[in-house]
């Protein structure tokens, strides 16, 4: 059960709302997460500009990729409301179904490549607490992405943190459409269930 009710979107400050519609692309639907920081307009509309300036597309890291390494970091840090949304966005930003599969174990997956191994492993070694970034994981890392390229899979990771710590402590409600990606694909892969967001 949501400790703190989302707001409604009648309920947002007019300019709060036109800045969440961004939501809407992505997703399908304006988060309860975003709806609930919505009772403060300047965390809302904060948290909306970094999500937009670590997801936008820069060249360096695809935006289907930036999705799969936040379900990855999502995964690691055991937040089933992020995993679900970060699922259904990876779908909706063209992640082929061998690589939706594979995300689980994507190491052993020939849908991935070394490059991209590298980016997973280190958003998932990062996301621990305490945290597992080892040098081998940042030269594997290094081998692979050029400086800028870092900094957007750290934005990432970051971002995540954040919200894998505001859903889970929040016990923010799943809206139905994360809810359906999230049981037709990660349900029987992971043994993800709704939890304690429902």
């Amino acid at each position: 059960m949501a400790l703190v009710r989302p707001l409604d979107e009648n309920e947002m400050e007019p300019d709060l709302r036109a800045q969440v519609q961004f939501f809407k692309g992505p997703l399908g639907v304006i988060p309860n997460s975003v709806r609930t920081m919505a009772h403060r307009s300047p965390i809302a509309q904060a948290f909306t500009n970094l999500n937009v300036a670590v997801m936008t597309d820069y060249g360096s890291v695809t935006p289907e990729f930036k999705r799969l390494i936040g379900y990855v970091s999502s995964f690691a840090s055991g937040c089933l409301y992020c995993q679900a949304h970060m699922i259904l966005a990876s779908e909706r930003f063209g992640a082929s179904e061998e690589r939706l599969n594979d995300v689980f174990d994507f190491e052993a997956s020939a849908h991935y490549s070394d490059a991209e191994k590298a980016a997973l492993a280190f958003a998932h070694a990062a996301t621990q607490v305490p945290n597992a970034v080892t040098s081998e994981v940042g030269q594997r890392l290094r081998a692979h992405w050029p400086e800028e390229a870092i900094v957007e899979i750290m934005g990432v990771v970051a971002l995540f943190g954040y919200l894998n710590r505001w859903n889970d402590s929040m016990g923010s409600a799943l809206e139905d459409l994360p809810i359906s990606r999230g049981e037709a694909r990660l349900a029987d892969a992971t043994g993800w269930s709704v939890g304690k967001h429902a």
